[in-house]
This record gives structure tokens, sequence and C-alpha cells, in this order.
């Protein structure tokens, strides 16, 4: 089932009530997980004030869309609910990145970060450019959130980190750390992670 809006906003109640710090928050996910990981788009600073612009990357290095869908395709068996995801995009993307049943559907307040939420199997949604059933409207980028219903893990993407953040049991972060195709390394909440300039 495609992700269609949700306006029982309830599920992201883990995320809205959260105590967290929200730098935290939005980018390494809820509390209580028993591993973390972050999911490089691309490669860490090499030096204290580097700009991303400085970064040179090879003309094949991937968009963030591919290594997002292919961690999600790792986290998927790690779930009791593989069918069942909650989707959740930042507003801030602009108007002309959502098509008008999105922008009609209610608005999930996490701390600066007011975001649309979408139910229903997503696996595939971040390799597509355009939203299912309206190929004019570009996709943003990258999800603010994405879980499975049952919560078993939790990815991230603020608009902010070269990084996404994933939270999950020990097994479903070590598959992510240890594939060849994803750079993927442990992160510590709490602790300051590498960050651009």
């Amino acid at each position: 089932m495609t992700p269609t809006p949700c306006t029982d906003l309830s599920a992201a109640d883990w995320l809205t009530n959260s105590d967290l710090p929200w730098a935290q928050l939005v980018t390494l996910g809820p509390a209580g997980f028993p591993a973390y990981a972050r999911l490089r788009f691309i490669p860490d600073p090499v030096y204290a004030g580097q700009s991303e612009n400085d970064v040179e990357l090879d003309g094949d290095h991937p968009s963030e869309r591919t290594p997002l869908h292919d961690a999600l395709a790792l986290l998927t068996p790690h779930t009791t609910t593989p069918n069942d995801w909650y989707v959740a995009y930042w507003d801030g993307w602009g108007a002309e990145m959502f098509p008008p049943p999105v922008l009609k559907a209610p608005i999930v307040r996490v701390p600066n970060r007011d975001c649309f939420l979408l139910r229903g199997h997503a696996a595939n949604l971040f390799a597509a450019k355009t939203w299912p059933g309206y190929p004019h409207v570009t996709m943003p980028g990258r999800p603010a959130f994405v879980w499975p219903a049952d919560r078993a893990w939790c990815v991230t993407a603020d608009v902010d980190p070269h990084w996404a953040g994933i939270g999950a049991d020990r097994a479903a972060i070590n598959e992510i750390l240890e594939a060849a195709h994803l750079d993927a390394v442990p992160a510590s909440p709490g602790e300051e992670q590498p960050h651009y300039w």
C-alpha cells in the first residue's frame, strides 16, 4: 500500500513527547534502542570548519536516496510489521515538494521541525524521484523520520547533517555496519557527532 497521510497523529507521540534535546531527537531518533549508527551520505569532515562544498565526490557518487533505500531494505526483516511504516517529512521542504493530499494533512510538531506524517508500505518510496500518482511533484530528498509500526527501529534524516541516524537492535545495526555498499559507522547518542560548517 502506498503511504497515505495520517489524520491520527498518535503514532508520532514517541517523538512529540520525547524529552531528548531536539538536536539529538532529530538526528539519532528516540532513546532506548540497543545500538545506533550513522549512515553517511558523504564522508565525515577531515578538518575543523570544513564546508560540504569542499568535499570532492566521484561522478558516480550515489544520491542520498540510494543508501537510504538500501539501508531500509536491510532493516525491513528486523520488524514484525514490514509492510506498515510511518514516514514523517519536514514541511520546510516547500509546498511544491508535496502533493495536495499531503499538504492538507495535519502536522506533527517536533521541536523546530513540523512534519507531515504518512503511513503505509514505504520500502520503495525513497528510491522514487516523484510521488506515486503525482509524476510532476518531485519528492523531498530525505524523510525526517521513518519507523515501522512496531517501533523496532527508527531512521532519522534531518536536513542539516550529512548523514542519517539509525536506532535499532544490535543485529540490525551490525548488518548495516557490515554492508559493503553502505558507508555506516557506529554512533553514541548524547555525544557530539561530526558535522560540516
